[in-house]
């Protein structure tokens, strides 16, 4: 039975005395990111990079041979190295990453919106696939609070195996756990939104605005997956050069303008090419592009893979190759066109529910 302790609840009419109170009926809307750390300290970020790294959506080795490696040797250093990497761009004030400050701030907003439509019908929360708050907990909360249709939304404008998807299952695992499941939709990955590609090329106006030389080129870098993952039919990197493409032809830009790379390799595989941190060298060394400015489509919030990678390490790659200037496009974020976009694609997939 749904929870009796929420304000509103009823009991079902010539129902017996006996029978527990229900809740009004509402509708949520759980947005879904990646994840973060608790804290920046060795046992936090093993935890977090233990659940990460163990999801075999993300690495799908089999266990008898990932395992032993992940436990007995990467979750021996890498919980120290990315620690300190956390440190770098940690929000202090509130002790909790980028990520989470952002995704507090995207929901709070969309939660805004929402509720000046349709008022107290809806319940906007978000929830990450690792680490806390936990998908689990939150779709508790939404079924104790009376919601009988849930609207899921994995923040990740294209489509990956290791990331929509991964969202996708763990949903599917905290319904698996409920008495009375709700009604449940997944959004459609967004990369070709109209309203979405329209923030980013807002967001590249702005940015280029502010600078007093143009940028020879835009590099939009996107996280990498094992190229094997496109062979397998993963339609990731179609997505992302399909993101580019319409980026390019909403700004009116030539196609030696911009460019797709990808970022984050990990492991021994061979990635999706070019990867960021060689094509930005290359981009200096070969082709004499000494202004470059690189943003993020993939990214609906800035992280540790934009504000360390991108802004520290990459950056770094460029200038060490006689690059002479290098600018960071931020994230959507929580930037008023982002979260239109976002409110725009959630309307849509609330269509016959709160008509």
């Amino acid at each position: 039975m749904r929870d009796t302790s929420q304000p509103g609840a009823t009991c079902p009419a010539h129902a017996p005395k006996d029978h527990p109170a229900i809740p009004a009926q509402k509708v949520g809307i759980l947005l879904a990111n990646l994840g973060t750390p608790d804290g920046t300290d060795y046992w936090s970020m093993r935890r977090y990079l233990g659940e990460f790294l163990s999801d075999k959506r993300v690495i799908d080795y089999p266990a008898w041979k990932w395992q032993p490696l992940l436990q007995l040797i990467i979750l021996s250093k890498r919980p120290f190295t990315s620690g300190a990497a956390y440190r770098t761009i940690w929000n202090t004030e509130a002790d909790e990453s980028p990520l989470m400050t952002i995704t507090k701030a995207q929901t709070a907003a969309i939660r805004e919106t929402l509720t000046d439509q349709y008022g107290d019908r809806v319940m906007v929360e978000f929830c990450m696939r690792y680490g806390n708050p936990s998908t689990r907990s939150k779709v508790r909360e939404m079924v104790a609070a009376g919601c009988t249709k849930i609207v899921f939304f994995p923040l990740y404008p294209q489509y990956a195996g290791a990331t929509s998807a991964t969202a996708n299952d763990q949903f599917f695992r905290a319904l698996m756990q409920e008495k009375w499941q709700p009604t449940a939709r997944i959004v459609d990955p967004y990369f070709e939104h109209p309203a979405y590609i329209d923030a980013l090329a807002q967001s590249v106006e702005r940015r280029y605005a502010d600078l007093e030389t143009r940028p020879d080129i835009l590099v939009c870098s996107y996280h990498g997956v094992p190229k094997r993952y496109l062979m397998e039919g993963d339609p990731y990197h179609c997505q992302c050069q399909k993101t580019t493409r319409l980026l390019k032809e909403r700004l009116g830009w030539a196609d030696t303008e911009i460019t797709t790379t990808f970022q984050s390799q990990f492991g021994p595989e061979d990635w999706l090419r070019p990867y960021t941190v060689d094509e930005v060298a290359r981009l200096a060394r070969e082709d004499g592009k000494k202004n470059i400015a690189v943003i993020a489509p993939a990214f609906s919030a800035d992280c540790i893979e934009t504000l360390e990678e991108i802004n520290e390490e990459i950056r770094e790659s460029f200038e060490e190759a006689g690059g002479a200037r290098f600018t960071y496009v931020p994230c959507l974020n929580d930037d008023p066109a982002h979260i239109a976009a976002l409110s725009t694609v959630i309307r849509e997939n609330l269509g016959g529910w709160l008509d």
